[in-house]
């Protein structure tokens, strides 16, 4: 039992310490540009019809969380607007919003 004790552990801390390892990363923070098309106030999303985002993503046209609320309280549908995607892993949000040229 003891034996098999002996093997066992180092095999867990490795397995811990490359679990732990990934926590630690930093979100990547990357410009955006585009025009607000559609929003939804009960879950604060903006649909944005953007343009190439840093090395993360093509242009295209797709929902964005937007945080925190006073951020999506700027935004209305027909705005032109730049600002920061933030993006950890599989998650992402816009923030530091500026409405460059607002709806007419």
């Amino acid at each position: 039992m003891m034996e098999e004790m002996t093997r066992i552990i180092p095999i867990l801390i490795a397995v811990l310490t490359l679990a732990l390892a990934g926590c630690g990363e930093k979100s990547k923070r990357y410009a955006i540009q585009g025009e607000v098309k559609a929003l939804d106030a009960s879950v604060k999303t903006a649909t944005i019809a953007h343009g190439p985002i840093g090395d993360w993503m093509g242009a295209m046209t797709m929902e964005f969380p937007v945080k925190p609320d006073r951020e999506f309280q700027k935004l209305h549908v027909g705005d032109r607007i730049e600002g920061t995607v933030v993006v950890n892993d599989l998650s992402y949000y816009v923030t530091d919003v500026k409405v460059v040229r607002a709806a007419q």
